[in-house]
């Protein structure tokens, strides 16, 4: 009898244990299921910006990634984000691309501007900046060193 008091008695504490494990995960990814607001932004070039990815301001997680489309008008990148809705933005927001390094993935980084009037859901940013390439810039960065101590011998 007491056996079975030890084993009910520790099966309840597993459950407390994967219920409060549960209850912190839920609030601690994402927003905990607040609502959200969509924005759209267009870019020449996204790197490897995918579905999921964060948008950030100042490094701190405010939305995700939810499309990622080509326009087949401007042959642009056209991607759509939400944001919470507890966050707005002024209507010159810049959205960069930005990387976690040389290795790491993409995200939206916003840098809200200083107009009073503010962006509505569904807007489209005006201002943008595309992603670095990365291996080019360290191209260019090998071959003009390159260059430079051809000329000058």
């Amino acid at each position: 009898m007491r056996r079975n008091l030890i084993e009910t008695a520790l099966g309840v504490v597993v459950l407390a244990a994967a219920t409060l494990f549960l209850i912190i995960t839920l609030k601690t990814v994402g927003n905990g299921g607040g609502a959200v607001y969509q924005m759209i932004a267009e870019f020449n070039r996204i790197g490897s910006l995918k579905i999921g990815n964060d948008v950030r301001v100042s490094g701190v997680p405010v939305g995700e990634v939810v499309s990622v489309d080509l326009d087949e008008n401007t042959f642009k990148a056209k991607i759509k984000f939400d944001v919470f809705s507890a966050y707005k933005f002024p209507v010159d927001t810049v959205a960069v691309v930005g990387s976690e390094g040389l290795l790491g993935g993409n995200f939206i980084e916003l840098i809200p501007g200083g107009s009073p009037d503010e962006l509505e859901p569904g807007d489209i940013l005006e201002f943008s900046q595309d992603a670095v390439d990365i291996s080019r810039l360290l191209g260019k960065f090998m071959f003009s060193t390159a260059e430079d101590k051809d000329s000058n011998r």
